[in-house]
């Protein structure tokens, strides 16, 4: 056996035992994050109708969240890169289900926008720690498909934490308190007991795992580092490289009209499928699950399309174009099935599509410059977090479900637009790292 084929068998058994031990662990952090973002939207009617918080004062409350997200997001990551990502996460989680069961305390519009404020805040970093991670453990080739796992948490949570919400909100009147205040208060309860799991059982690196030998914790280090990518170990200085290439700011602006889409669609579903005629806590999430089912599609289907394409931004482009495709059909129909089977369809292609992105953005990046990088690429996505439900709120507050429908379409609209500049700057991204670093044997994978 060859000292090449002896390594990848290494290579290969030391993945397994990486996926098996950290992707069910992460997986539960991420699906626990979207079950509290999701089920804000199950206690929009109650809210309401409990302490008076209106559907635009609802927008604005949905939307702070990804606002104070997107602010401490850089700083997060940063810190996450200096302690290690299984202290950070810990206390990302900890703090996070405080806050999520601080929510049955909101009273009014203004303690609901601060607990959101706060939420946001103590969530900041989550998810560029959950592919900061990915980066360090796993090889560039691996990594869409062990980002499309991650992403079953999404679909996970999406399914279930509508049933799981509505469930709860059925204990109504127990201990005299409302359905939505026992939801968010066990909802939170659990958040904290996952990161003492956290805690736990996630290494830093592979270095530590005692579940690794020497050679295999070496043999992973080896393949994770992607070596024609900036591997800076400062940011002063480095910031152009970490936030400012070309190819970061085009793909960012897309993710950001991704998540314009993506988000207002989560936090409005269970009151659009309520208007709908679905009546009962339970009936209404159950209903609304299924865009978690359309989810579950899109990250098995594309990027198993990834794999046996030609390129991942020809996969991009045909998924961006069939979303704003779903988007105008949407604006034409009236029927309830029909429109519930549209989210559902428009769930499938902005979630599956996500891990495409985040390989684009790996395979050129490293160490510090992947932290900072993935960091400012979610912040930007999580400014679209905030103007999507802000904007749909504002539409719904003035009684027009057409200026709703006008801003999903141009959200998807504009991501389309930015694709082929997304062709132009990975290109010209790879060139140069070429033409500075050439390495025998090493290439990042080429755009096409």
């Amino acid at each position: 056996m060859s000292v090449t084929d002896d390594t990848d068998r290494v290579h290969a058994v030391a993945s397994r035992k990486a996926a098996f031990h950290l992707l069910p662990i992460l997986c539960l952090v991420y699906f626990m994050a979207f079950v509290d973002r999701t089920n804000v939207g199950l206690a929009k009617t109650s809210l309401e109708a409990d302490v008076g918080i209106s559907v635009a004062a609802y927008g604005t409350g949905a939307g702070i969240f990804f606002l104070s997200y997107a602010l401490l997001e850089v700083p997060s990551n940063l810190i996450m890169h200096r302690i290690g990502p299984r202290r950070w996460i810990t206390r990302i989680a900890i703090t996070w289900g405080a806050l999520c069961a601080c929510m049955m305390f909101v009273q009014g519009e203004l303690s609901f926008y601060l607990v959101r404020f706060l939420l946001g805040a103590a969530e900041a970093g989550l998810y560029p720690a959950l592919m900061y991670i990915v980066t360090v453990w796993f090889s560039q080739r691996q990594r869409v498909s062990v980002v499309g796992i991650l992403y079953l948490a999404v679909c996970a949570g999406l399914a279930l934490g509508g049933p799981l919400g509505g469930a709860l909100m059925e204990l109504q009147g127990t201990a005299g308190l409302f359905g939505w205040q026992w939801m968010f208060l066990i909802e939170g309860a659990i958040t904290i007991v996952v990161g003492g799991v956290v805690w736990r059982w996630i290494p830093d690196k592979p270095a530590d795992a005692p579940w690794l030998t020497a050679r295999e914790a070496e043999v992973l280090n080896e393949r994770a580092v992607v070596r024609t990518a900036p591997a800076h170990t400062e940011l002063k200085g480095n910031a152009k490289i970490a936030f400012g290439r070309p190819f970061i700011l085009t793909l960012s602006v897309i993710y950001f009209a991704n998540q314009i889409n993506s988000v207002a669609i989560q936090y409005n579903f269970p009151s659009i499928v309520e208007r709908l005629g679905v009546e009962g806590s339970f009936t209404i999430g159950l209903v609304s699950g299924s865009v978690g089912i359309g989810a579950l599609v899109g990250v098995l289907v594309i990027p198993w399309l990834h794999r046996r394409a030609s390129g991942e931004l020809h996969v991009l482009t045909g998924v961006t174009a069939a979303t704003v495709v779903v988007a105008a059909v949407y604006t034409q129909v009236d029927g309830a099935l029909a429109r519930i089977l549209l989210i559902d369809l428009a769930m499938m292609l902005l979630i599956g599509v996500l891990p495409l992105y985040w390989s684009v953005a790996m395979a050129r990046m490293s160490g510090l410059m992947a932290a900072a990088g993935l960091a400012f690429i979610n912040t930007v996505g999580l400014l679209g977090g905030f103007t999507g439900p802000y904007l749909y709120g504002f539409a719904e507050g003035r009684g027009s479900e057409t200026g709703g429908h006008a801003v999903l379409l141009g959200a998807a609209v504009l991501g389309v637009l930015l694709l082929p500049l997304l062709r132009h700057t990975v290109r010209a991204e790879d060139r140069k790292t070429a033409a500075a670093e050439p390495r025998p044997g090493v290439q990042v994978e080429e755009a096409r």
